[in-house]
């Protein structure tokens, strides 16, 4: 096996089952705390597209984001997930009712709703991004299956990764076709990354 690859699971293993100990009372303040953190960034005040992600039940919740980027008049999307090519495309909704749950359990809009194309879509764009880990360079480690770092290779908004405190390392083990985020949202603040 790929030592990356071999040290990324044990990793992902190791995070995996920390994260699903966590207290409920916990998590849900920890949640609320990166919420309220989320809204003071200036790109995403300024954001008039916002890509978000529909949280399982061991992810942070970013509900609350998306119930305000709809009441400031912010254009709202989430991630549609094609599991034979691992590509993902963002489609907008108007609630989060709009989502439905897939065969993977995750909570997905329709492929009718409208697609997001940053093509056509030029407006300032922000993509709330979900990872297990980060490390202080803005480098993830999330569930293994590359639809995030395959994205966002593409993606030039703010790339902004959501994470608790204590899930931010020195360093991740990482591959050549990683991506560094912008930003890192915890509990605790905002972390701009620093690009060499």
């Amino acid at each position: 096996m790929n030592p990356i690859k071999k040290e990324k699971d044990e990793l992902r293993a190791l995070y995996l089952e920390k994260r699903r100990n966590m207290d409920a009372g916990e998590k849900s303040c920890r949640d609320e705390a990166i919420c309220r953190a989320a809204l003071g960034l200036i790109s995403f005040r300024y954001a008039e597209f916002v890509l978000l992600y529909a949280a399982t039940d061991d992810e942070i919740d970013v509900s609350e984001i998306a119930e305000a980027a709809w009441k400031s008049g912010k254009k709202v999307a989430f991630p549609r997930c094609e599991k034979v090519s691992h590509t993902m495309t963002y489609h907008f909704v108007s609630s989060l009712d709009e989502l439905k749950v897939d065969s993977y359990g995750i909570r997905e809009p329709s492929p009718d709703a409208p697609v997001y194309d940053p093509a056509v879509e030029t407006g300032s764009a922000v993509c709330f991004v979900p990872g297990l880990l980060y490390d202080k360079s803005g480098y993830r480690l999330g569930y293994g299956k590359g639809f995030y770092d395959r994205y966002l290779s593409e993606f030039s908004g703010c790339k902004i990764g959501v994470v608790y405190s204590d899930y931010v390392m020195p360093e991740v083990p990482r591959g050549r076709y990683d991506v560094s985020l912008d930003v890192l949202l915890t509990e605790k603040g905002v972390k701009p990354i620093r690009k060499p």
